[in-house]
């Protein structure tokens, strides 16, 4: 019996088919270049519940279980766990001791932070430029579990000014850079955060309820910004963009007391800072960018 438990447990962890020699019969080339008489299949099942596990932890906010791994990946949980064992001896997966839950490891923490440093400094000329012409705080922010957190930031020269420093933290339902990095995200993805984190009024103006803030989401996929007006503090105001094509949500925006930016002037930023996302991931060359926002306090 012991053997044939072998036999099955090494069945169903080896299933890399052979692969075929260079040129041979059996490769999907013909030797003049043309393509063989069917196409092959040479995927290999392990590696694709590997891929299958990681994309769950990934869209998790607070881990998921071994019976999720399980379900997702139609494995065995014994099968199950030995994958996320292999994955955890090697850094890529952590569990947490007290709820036993599975999420991403610091095995890929070297790998996102060297995009997050290129993405730093490639912006830092990009938020410089949008400061000295706009006259503004500009902010360049990612998503980090349930919040945003501030990469990178290039302070207004005004006396009175809106900032934050590098690191802080602040939840996605209330500022403008979580929305705009919310309204990239999948649904589900966005109500875990929100259940997970909570919605406190942080101001009056504060939306506090899952449903609207969905609507909120739809209307910054509409209009390409995301506006937070007096909803993180009372007396800012700050506009954001999404960054695409990064592989990881990303947002920048501009905030500023609200008697120095008035409403007027909204779709005026919005281009601006649309024109800037743009550059950090199409050609290297700093945009051209409007004038400064106004200084009078009318709305």
């Amino acid at each position: 019996m012991a053997g044939t438990r072998s036999a099955k447990r090494q069945a169903d962890e080896v299933e890399e088919p052979a692969v075929p020699e260079p040129g041979g019969s059996d490769s999907p080339d013909s030797p003049d270049g043309t393509d063989g008489p069917e196409e092959r299949d040479y995927s290999v099942r392990a590696v694709a519940r590997v891929c299958a596990i990681l994309n769950l932890l990934q869209e998790s906010v607070d881990g998921v279980s071994l019976i999720e791994v399980a379900e997702a990946t139609g494995l065995p949980k014994s099968s199950a766990f030995r994958y996320l064992w292999t994955l955890e001896s090697r850094r890529y997966v952590e569990r947490d001791a007290a709820s036993g839950l599975f999420r991403l490891g610091l095995g890929f923490v070297g790998m996102q932070s060297r995009h997050l440093e290129v993405l730093r400094q490639r912006a830092r000329p990009v938020l410089e430029r949008l400061r000295d012409d706009l006259g503004e705080t500009l902010n360049l922010g990612v998503l980090d579990g349930d919040a945003t957190i501030y990469l990178d930031i290039v302070e207004s020269r005004r006396g009175v000014r809106l900032a934050a420093k590098r690191g802080d933290r602040d939840p996605i339902h209330s500022t403008a850079l979580g929305k705009a990095i919310a309204a990239r995200l999948p649904e589900a993805q966005v109500r875990a955060i929100l259940a997970g984190s909570g919605m406190p009024a942080r101001t009056a103006n504060t939306i506090t309820t899952p449903d609207d803030y969905l609507n909120e989401l739809g209307r910054v996929r509409r209009l390409g910004y995301a506006f937070d007006d007096g909803e993180n503090e009372i007396d800012g105001r700050c506009l954001a963009v999404p960054i695409e094509g990064m592989p990881f949500p990303a947002a920048l925006s501009l905030s500023a007391p609200s008697a120095r930016f008035p409403l007027r002037q909204v779709e005026e930023v919005a281009a601006a800072l649309k024109l800037a996302a743009s550059t950090l991931t199409a050609a290297p060359e700093a945009p051209v960018l409007p004038a400064g926002i106004g200084t009078a306090g009318e709305e």
